[in-house]
């Protein structure tokens, strides 16, 4: 069942939205080679709560951490732990809360030290996908448009896209119907209505498009060992253009902020 919300529904999920955006901005600040990925778990934890919200993700289907960290060659689902960022890193953050009986769910690929030009520009090309998607999440286009854009954009570039895991409709609980792929065909699929409110997440490999789960039941890896990047954004479908509820202007904020950071646009 697909739920359409209210203007005043709306406002409540950019709140959420809009914490999500700031936590990932805290955590922005602190990113640097030898932190743990468990002490950014601790953070975001500390900062949802005291911030009148709860993690979406704790305990979701028995996850077992607040946030999701995943380093380089995880697509997506890694779990934070006693492992150290290194120099060439690249990590998605991907953080979700609940405030106000409503989730924000998006995500955040950061670049630690000096990386390579290739996943440089493979961060940036996964970066740019993401807002040529919102950009079809319109009223009176179809769901097929979002990931024909998507797809497009990076396949061109020779880039592999995941097709196992999937963006998806966000409200009352975090993962609403429709499902949205990050591929398909121009004109096909769901009619877009207004108020609809999409978690729109591009997952891009440097290689293959092929993925595997490790036995831990969540980490999901690339098939091939190359990097693969996440970028997420909550949007709202609107009349003539998306209306975009999370924020990556204080998250790119804090990023150029942090000498330990390299900003790719």
């Amino acid at each position: 069942m697909i739920f359409y919300k209210t203007d005043e529904e709306v406002a409540l999920m950019q709140i959420s939205a809009r914490l999500v955006s700031e936590t990932l901005s805290e955590i922005a600040k602190i990113l640097r080679p030898g932190l743990a990925t468990i002490e950014i778990d601790k953070l975001a934890n500390e900062f949802i709560l005291d911030h009148g919200a709860v993690p979406s993700f704790f305990n979701y289907n028995g996850f077992p951490h607040h946030i999701i960290t995943s380093v380089n060659d995880v697509v997506v689902h890694g779990f934070p732990g006693s492992e150290t960022l290194k120099d060439g890193d690249i990590i998605s953050v991907d953080v979700g809360v609940i405030k106000n009986g409503y989730h924000g769910d998006h995500a955040y690929t950061f670049v630690i030290g000096d990386a390579s030009e290739e996943i440089l520009k493979l961060v940036r090309t996964t970066k740019e996908s993401l807002y040529v998607g919102i950009n079809e999440a319109i009223a009176g286009k179809r769901l097929g448009d979002i990931g024909f854009a998507i797809q497009h954009h990076n396949e061109k570039q020779g880039y592999g896209v995941v097709r196992d895991f999937v963006g998806h409709g966000l409200g009352k609980s975090m993962h609403e119907d429709p499902q949205v792929p990050n591929y398909g065909k121009r004109g096909s699929g769901l009619l877009l209505k207004e108020n609809l409110v999409l978690a729109i997440e591009p997952m891009i490999n440097l290689g293959k498009k092929d993925v595997f789960i490790e036995k831990d039941g969540w980490t999901v890896r690339t098939i091939d060992g190359k990097p693969s990047v996440h970028f997420e954004h909550d949007v709202c479908v609107k009349k003539g253009k998306a209306f975009i509820l999370s924020d990556y202007g204080i998250i790119e904020a804090a990023e150029q902020n942090n000498v330990n950071l390299k900003f790719c646009g």
